[in-house]
C-alpha cells in the first residue's frame, strides 16, 4: 500500500473515532445526569477518554511512518508504540477513577438513597453497545491493513468501552428492578474490563520496543523462505526483533565453500529479497554468509 493510501486510511480511522466517540460521550453524559446513573457516567468517562485515546493514536501512527533520517537512520516506527503506551496508561487512569467512584458509594452504604436510573440511562447503554462494537470492528479492520500496533490498541479500546456498557446495562436494568447498589456494582465490573484491556496494550507495546522476536510460527516461515533459495545448503541462525510495526530479521546460511563470492553473494540477496517480498513487513533482513 502506498504512502498516500496509508495516510487517507489513518485520516478516516480518527474522524470517525474522534467524531464518533464526541457524539456518543455527549450523548452518555446527558443519559447519566437525567437518568440519573452513575455506572452511565462512568461509561461517559470512558467514552471521554476513547477521545484522547484516538487523537494520540493518529498523532503516533503519522509520525511513525516519517523516513528515516540522519538523527533516526532506522526510521520512526517505534514512536507507535510510545503512543501505545500513552493510550495503556490513559486506560488504566480512567478504569481506576471509575473504579473507585463505584467503591466509595457501594462502601457508604444507605444505597436507597442511591435512586433508580431512568429509562434513558438503560437505552444510552444498549445504543452505546451497538455502536462502540461497530467502531471496534470498523478500526480492527484497517488496523490490521496498517499493521498498526496504536490502532489496534483504539480499537481494543472502543470493544473495551462496549464491553463497560454491557456492564452498565446490566447495572442499570438491576437498579430499576429494585436493586440500587447494582449501579455502582457494574462501575466497578466496568473498572475490571479497562483494565484487562490496558494490561493487554501495555504487554504488546512494551514487547515490541525491547526487540521481543517474532512468533515461532514466523520465524519457521522465514527460515523455511531463505532455505528455500538454491544454493543455501542451510541455515545457521536467525533471529528477529519487532520494531514498533515492523521486523528486523538477521542470519547467517552456509553455502559451498568454494563457490566464488561473487556467487555466493547473489544466493544471499536473492534470499533477502524473497524474504522482503514474501513478509511485507520486514523492514530490513542482514544475512551473513558462512562457508558449509
Amino acid at each position: 500500500m502506498d504512502s498516500q493510501n496509508e495516510q487517507k486510511i489513518v485520516k478516516n480511522l480518527s474522524v470517525v473515532g474522534i467524531g464518533g466517540n464526541i457524539i456518543l460521550t455527549t450523548f452518555k453524559f446527558f443519559a447519566g445526569i437525567v437518568g440519573n446513573s452513575t455506572a452511565m457516567l462512568s461509561d461517559a468517562v470512558h467514552s471521554l477518554s476513547d477521545v484522547v485515546a484516538t487523537l494520540i493514536a493518529y498523532i503516533g501512527v503519522r509520525m511513525s511512518m516519517r523516513a528515516e533520517d540522519k538523527t533516526h537512520p532506522y526510521g520512526h516506527e517505534r514512536l507507535e508504540c510510545v503512543a501505545s503506551l500513552m493510550l495503556g496508561v490513559i486506560l488504566v487512569v480512567t478504569g481506576f477513577a471509575i473504579g473507585w467512584t463505584g467503591i466509595e458509594k457501594i462502601l457508604a452504604g444507605n444505597h436507597e438513597s442511591i435512586g433508580v436510573p431512568g429509562m434513558i440511562a438503560l437505552i444510552a447503554a444498549v445504543v452505546s453497545i451497538v455502536v462502540k462494537e461497530a467502531m471496534y470492528w470498523y478500526t480492527r479492520h484497517y488496523a490490521k491493513i496498517l499493521n498498526s500496533s496504536a490502532f489496534m490498541a483504539d480499537a481494543w479500546h472502543h470493544r473495551s468501552d462496549a464491553l463497560s456498557s454491557v456492564g452498565a446495562l446490566l447495572g442499570i436494568g438491576a437498579a430499576m428492578m429494585g436493586f440500587p447498589v447494582a449501579d455502582p456494582i457494574a462501575s466497578v465490573i466496568i473498572c475490571l474490563f479497562i483494565m484487562k484491556v490496558a494490561y493487554d496494550v501495555l504487554k504488546d507495546a512494551l514487547d515490541k520496543m525491547v526487540d521481543t522476536p517474532c512468533s515461532e510460527e514466523t520465524e519457521q516461515l522465514i527460515a523455511e523462505t531463505i532455505t528455500s533459495q538454491e544454493g543455501v545448503i542451510h541455515l545457521d541462525r536467525l533471529q528477529t526483533r519487532q520494531f514498533g510495526n515492523r521486523i528486523y530479521v538477521d542470519a547467517e546460511i552456509a553455502v559451498d565453500g568454494d563457490m566464488p563470492l561473487r556467487e555466493a553473494h547473489t544466493i544471499a540477496h536473492q534470499a533477502h529479497d524473497k524474504v522482503e517480498k514474501k513478509f511485507p513487513n520486514v523492514k530490513h533482513i542482514m544475512i551473513h554468509v558462512n562457508p558449509a
